[in-house]
């Protein structure tokens, strides 16, 4: 069974930066897609970004756009989320999130670490 696990979330002052990581455990098989994912207070979980396992291509949400950085950790069981010019928006429960294929939904997820932004 696969583990997915957050790490790095705390507080930050708006404009500072933070980087929070994921890891997953339980040997899972070829990774597709791992991904960032977001539940601010009181709102819907939103997609943040992505990337490819194989291509190392990313998307990212266009709120985020230009501010964060998805990238693999290592080769591949670990992703982090470099997040730049924070803001009281982009505070939430971040969530990891993985999936075998490209094409279908996510297949585990995390249990979110909290980052919150004050002004």
């Amino acid at each position: 069974q696969v583990q997915l696990v957050e790490s790095g979330g705390g507080t930050v002052q708006t404009g500072e930066s933070k980087r929070i990581f994921c890891v997953a455990s339980g040997r899972p098989a070829t990774v597709a897609v791992m991904g960032w994912f977001r539940v601010p207070p009181g709102k819907q979980r939103e997609f943040v970004a992505a990337i490819f396992w194989g291509s190392g291509n990313t998307i990212y949400a266009d709120s985020v756009k230009g501010r964060f950085t998805i990238a693999k950790v290592n080769a591949s069981n670990a992703v982090s989320l470099q997040m730049n010019s924070l803001n009281s928006e982009d505070t939430a429960v971040y969530v990891c999130a993985l999936k075998y294929s490209a094409a279908g939904p996510y297949d585990f997820w995390g249990p979110g670490t909290q980052v919150t932004v004050s002004s």
